[in-house]
């Protein structure tokens, strides 16, 4: 059942990468269709992340009042709407709104999924399910390059969004079948249930760690009964860092470029020697793959090296591989064109960019905000969390192509490595290690006053 629970969360995760990659494909045929600047390109391409941020600003509330399950079925259902409607478009302004509305449906998806496999995953499992999430985003990526590869020998763009609506249908059917959180069953104070599901999800566990783990969840939810649900509970001094906490490394995690990347690929390919529709395309796919692969190798390390060491492994990596692709445009733009070195050189750089926010920076900060903050405050916390995720994705997204016409890729590109080696330095002072922690544990840790930091950390280890 456990494996089901992933498999159908992570769904969620792959419409999410489907519908952020698609438009890297999308818009070289839309631009033949429909007439636009680079402004309106940031608008039409921005939308999605624009929408997800309104979808973290109701789903923080509504997670906790409805359900985890209940939210679920509703983003499938947003997702399957936004395709169908972004694939019958008369103009672009159509094409932002049904955008608009997948973004809504990856603003509610990206905060229930990691919630929902946070508090149904097994401890010495919880990072590798989460981790699924991001791996199957990146298997949405890579599908929507695909996908996009394959329909562009007809310039079919129309069927490039409507392809999204597949993988919508599968998270509806799914979801329908889940049970509910059992973390959120003991906040309602539904004990029986609550019990019923842990038999569910650990069916080959022994009747007594069944009802010791049952006696830690409610005892927790005993403890959070009568606190602010809401987000004042934020504000409490126990709570503040795991807010900075959460909301940096998002912050981080946007303000790297990972989206101007996945979104605007064909066309950095272009600008550092890549010629021709096709090829930017293929490279563009191969980059997907790498992303793919690489967070494969995320999942195996993130319950064995840990969530910080990863962090630091990862921020190294952006840093080296975004000044490698800034320099490589900056060579092709003195030489008003480039040839194969400075092709070369940028897509090793994006390769080597690529495969280090797969390993640390993509899965990580979901990671982390499922498990650093009370039950209390989690919905309300990783909906702040998320709603700072999109808030710096959809100001990237949007300014990024005017940055390009402005600045130019390497200005831009330099940018990005220089906030990589901002984090870096981030996580050496400021984020925890919750490798091997129960959420029980962490929440009581952060009841006895004592630094976040400090978390999961030896002793010699603490500063």
């Amino acid at each position: 059942m456990i494996i089901f629970v992933a498999l159908v969360a992570a769904v969620a995760g792959f419409l999410f990468g489907f519908d952020e990659g698609v438009i890297s494909g999308a818009q070289i045929f839309l631009k033949q269709d429909f007439v636009y600047n680079a402004t309106m390109e940031g608008i039409m391409t921005s939308s999605v992340p624009l929408g997800a941020l309104f979808g973290a600003v109701l789903a923080g509330r509504l997670t906790a009042q409805f359900g985890r399950r209940k939210m679920l079925l509703a983003a499938a259902m947003l997702f399957g709407i936004g395709a169908i409607l972004a694939a019958l478009i008369p103009g672009i302004w159509f094409l932002v709104a049904a955008r608009l509305i997948l973004g809504l449906a990856i603003g509610v998806a990206a905060i229930v999924a990691p919630l929902y496999l946070s508090e149904t995953a097994p401890t010495h499992r919880r990072g590798v399910m989460i981790s699924a999430y991001q791996l199957l985003v990146t298997v949405g990526i890579l599908g929507a390059y695909i996908v996009n590869l394959g329909l562009s020998r007809w310039g079919a763009w129309r069927w490039m969004f409507a392809a999204g609506a597949i993988p919508a249908l599968v998270l509806l059917f799914g979801a329908w079948r889940l049970p509910e959180s059992p973390r959120w069953l003991a906040a309602q104070g539904r004990v029986e249930e609550l019990k019923g599901v842990l038999t569910q999800l650990r069916k080959d566990a022994p009747a007594s760690d069944l009802a010791e783990e049952a006696d830690q969840i409610l005892a927790s939810a005993r403890q959070e009964h009568g606190k602010q649900h809401s987000w004042r509970g934020l504000l409490d001094a126990a709570v503040r860092p795991c807010v900075i906490v959460a909301m940096g490394l998002f912050f981080l995690q946007q303000l790297s470029g990972i989206n101007a990347v996945i979104y605007y690929a064909p066309q950095i390919f272009g600008g550092t020697g890549f010629s021709g529709t096709a090829g930017q395309l293929i490279a563009t796919a191969g980059i997907g793959i790498v992303n793919m692969l690489m967070t494969v190798v995320s999942m195996w390390l993130i319950d064995k090296a840990g969530r910080r060491k990863l962090l630091i492994l990862g921020f190294a990596g952006t840093a080296v591989g975004l000044t490698m692709l800034a320099y490589s445009a900056s060579l092709a733009s003195a030489a008003g064109g480039g040839g194969s070195f400075e092709a070369t050189l940028g897509f090793v750089g994006v390769v080597v960019y690529i495969a280090s926010f797969a390993i640390a920076l993509g899965p990580i900060p979901y990671v982390m905000m499922s498990e650093i903050y009370p039950l209390s405050v989690r919905g309300p916390g990783m909906a702040v969390a998320s709603i700072a995720n999109w808030g710096f994705n959809y100001v990237v997204v949007l300014l990024f192509p005017i940055a390009l016409a402005d600045v130019g890729l390497a200005t831009t590109f330099g940018f990005f490595a220089a906030t990589c080696a901002a984090g870096l330095i981030f996580t050496l002072l400021r984020v925890p290690e919750t490798k091997g922690l129960s959420l029980e544990a962490i929440e009581a840790h952060l009841h006895q006053g004592r630094p976040l930091r400090q978390l999961g950390l030896q002793a010699g280890e603490e500063t």
